[in-house]
């Protein structure tokens, strides 16, 4: 108990230093995660919804392949983008690797399965009636499939908190493309990491804490934005 209060003495202390290193790791933290879901969201909604509603060669297949996205080990997400990037492979030459841009790239990949597949599971538990009628009528694909997006909005808004939720917690990827260069590439959860490592607990339970408190109000402001869209 001694070494717990210790630690969270720490922890205060460590809020009361609250610099602009830290201001600059939570900012990169909101910036990355930020951008990632946007795009993340952007990309996947579609193709949950394009999942859901319309048969073509292959859609089977990128189902599965979306089904196994969203369980997709971030080791092996930033593993295969640092491949990519790195000097001597395929896309070396943009000089991208250990770059914000890098990380974005790999969270990216991480939120759109998750998108897709909260979208695809939202939208097929439409009610049967309105799905086939959707399906009669003469639309576009584009119209019907913006139209089982606006039905099926209470799902499509957890889509975003679970593709946002997905790359704020994410370690593994940010820190095999990003390398958690400090003032460059440092974000929370590589905080947590690095300082875990040398001991200094206090430290990465303060980051810890403001992660925790980024994601609450996140989580907060998407849920009351999914209450007054289902209430209209």
């Amino acid at each position: 108990m001694e070494f717990l209060g210790g630690v969270f003495s720490d922890a205060v202390d460590a809020f009361s230093d609250f610099g602009p290193e830290l201001w600059r790791v939570v900012g990169l933290t909101l910036f990355v995660s930020g951008v990632s879901t946007v795009l993340g969201v952007a990309l996947g909604i579609p193709l949950g919804s394009l999942l859901a509603l319309e048969r073509f060669p292959g859609s089977a297949a990128l189902r599965t392949g979306v089904s196994v996205g969203m369980g997709m080990p971030p080791v092996l997400v930033g593993l295969l983008v640092l491949l990519v990037f790195w000097s001597s492979g395929p896309l070396g030459s943009l000089g991208l690797v250990f770059t914000p841009t890098a990380m974005v790239i790999a969270q990216v990949i991480l939120a759109v399965p998750v998108a897709a597949g909260v979208t695809a599971g939202a939208i097929d538990g439409l009610p049967v009636e309105a799905k086939e009628q959707m399906r009669s009528l003469r639309l576009t694909p584009f119209v019907r499939n913006r139209l089982a997006i606006s039905e099926a909005r209470a799902g499509v808004g957890s889509a975003a908190v679970a593709a946002f939720g997905r790359v704020i917690s994410e370690v593994g990827a940010v820190l095999i493309v990003g390398g958690n260069i400090l003032g460059e590439t440092r974000v929370l959860t590589t905080l947590i990491v690095q300082e875990s490592r040398q001991a200094r607990f206090g430290v990465a339970i303060a980051a810890g804490l403001v992660l925790l408190l980024i994601s609450l109000i996140v989580n907060l402001v998407f849920a009351r934005l999914n209450r007054a869209t289902v209430v209209f």
